[in-house]
């Protein structure tokens, strides 16, 4: 015997719920969506005294936690999903009626179907439901039930839809077209440590982490899985909850690394007080194998990097590492910082400069500088004719070619920008852009040309 408990109504937490006291009635059960379970009940209706008092035992339970469910029980899964998710309160198919119990169904109800032999349990319900054209086709045959559609000769039926056609079929007749694959609960990735004594500071702190990270780093390898979130929680001798989150690029299981990222975390978003409880939890995934290729330069171990990023923000401060990405604007110079993968790089950028090999030819790049640097420039009537610059490193002379101005503006609304570019040449063939400010009038050292 099988049971479906559905959920009739969208509640909030209500899907964990439903599988909570889907767990409590049966050690075997199925998720087929978030708001439909179904269970094993072999064996368990005779603890009950028979099948309904199982089923109106499991509709109190629901009740009593809010849940606005209906329940069936029946010989096959489908039977009992289709009456659940089709008769409110309490439905029960005695063995070997589940043809005749869902007959008067309509065949809209084959929606509700659990998933077909070999489709992903995590699709929720059968890929194969009759479409809104096939339910169309049935309606011009003058099918409206389960029970018509079941009468209809099989063959003929694949012969219209291929084989949809037979699978309906068995489905309207509440047959299963798969066992039931049961749904693991999800390990929880969790440890916990109450302190005898509050600490105050991140050496003693990284003791307490090391005991907390060992065995959870254990449990990670056991499981094949790796970590790509850690979730801290210290409670404070306040009685306050200092919670930390830090998302990892790829899934990593060293405790070392995972203590070390906290710490540095830590280091920057430090707790105002003693601690008397640390938590730590992390978010698992699948380890990932990769097959690194002969032929390009090798990246970086994903712990190393994400050590490495780490350390560098808790030196200069959260949102100043990561990579630089372009942003929607004509503003020179804008962009945004994004965190660093270097696995996303596209490979085999051409070549920005000029290769024989290749028969490109070569081109010229403007080096920005990270923040413009200020100038003097002398005008011949309302041309550049001298740069002069107080910067180490960088020339200054006469001007023998000049060419603009590339007047820009935008984001008037704001901190906009309303300025005049040059492109000058010097004496000692160095090649700047140079642009004046509109509203100040002072000038200033863009970059180089190279």
């Amino acid at each position: 015997m099988f049971a479906c408990l559905y959920l009739r109504e969208e509640v909030a937490s209500a899907p964990a719920s439903l599988v909570a006291l889907a767990r409590e009635s049966s050690p075997r059960i199925e998720v087929l969506g978030p708001r439909v379970v179904t269970l094993d009940a072999s064996g368990l209706t005779r603890l009950f005294g028979g099948p309904r008092a199982f089923a109106e035992h499991v509709h109190r339970e629901a009740a009593a936690r809010g849940l606005p469910v209906s329940v069936a029980v029946a010989g096959t899964q489908t039977a009992a999903v289709l009456m659940a998710g089709s008769r409110p309160g309490v439905s029960v198919v005695a063995r070997g009626h589940e043809a005749a119990a869902v007959a008067v169904l309509p065949l809209s109800a084959l929606s509700l179907a659990p998933v077909a032999q070999g489709a992903p349990v995590a699709q929720g319900f059968s890929p194969a439901s009759p479409s809104p054209v096939a339910l169309s086709t049935f309606d011009s045959w003058g099918l409206k039930t389960l029970g018509d559609l079941a009468a209809l000769d099989p063959s003929e039926l694949a012969a219209r839809f291929g084989d949809n056609g037979p699978r309906w079929w068995r489905l309207a007749r509440g047959e299963d077209l798969r066992p039931l694959v049961s749904t693991h609960e999800e390990p929880r990735f969790e440890q916990t440590l109450t302190l005898e004594w509050p600490i105050d500071g991140l050496e003693p702190l990284s003791f307490a982490l090391a005991r907390l990270f060992e065995p959870l780093s254990a449990d990670l390898e056991r499981r094949g899985r790796g970590a790509v979130a850690i979730h801290t929680w210290l409670k404070l001798v306040t009685r306050r909850v200092h919670h930390r989150a830090i998302e990892l690029p790829a899934p990593m299981r060293d405790a070392r690394v995972l203590r070390t990222l906290v710490l540095l975390d830590l280091e920057s978003h430090p707790p105002d007080a003693g601690i008397d409880e640390v938590r730590v939890a992390v978010e698992p995934a699948p380890s990932r194998s990769v097959q690194h290729s002969l032929l390009a330069r090798p990246l970086p171990p994903p712990d190393a990097l994400q050590t490495l990023t780490a350390r560098l923000s808790a030196l200069v401060g959260e949102g100043r590492v990561g990579s630089p990405m372009p942003v929607d604007t004509h503003r020179p110079g804008a962009f945004d910082m994004t965190p660093f993968a270097p696995e996303r790089v596209a490979r085999n950028v051409p070549p920005v400069l000029g290769n024989a090999s290749t028969g490109r030819p070569p081109s010229t790049v403007l080096r920005r500088f990270r923040r413009d640097v200020p100038i003097r420039v002398t005008l011949d009537g309302e041309r550049p004719a001298r740069v002069t610059s107080r910067h180490p490193g960088l020339g200054g002379g006469a001007i023998v070619e000049a060419a603009g101005p590339w007047r820009t503006s935008g984001e008037w609304w704001g901190s906009g920008w309303d300025r005049d570019e040059w492109d000058v040449a010097l004496a000692d063939r160095a090649i700047y852009r140079v642009h004046r400010d509109r509203a100040t009038g002072q000038w200033f050292l863009e970059g180089v040309w190279d």
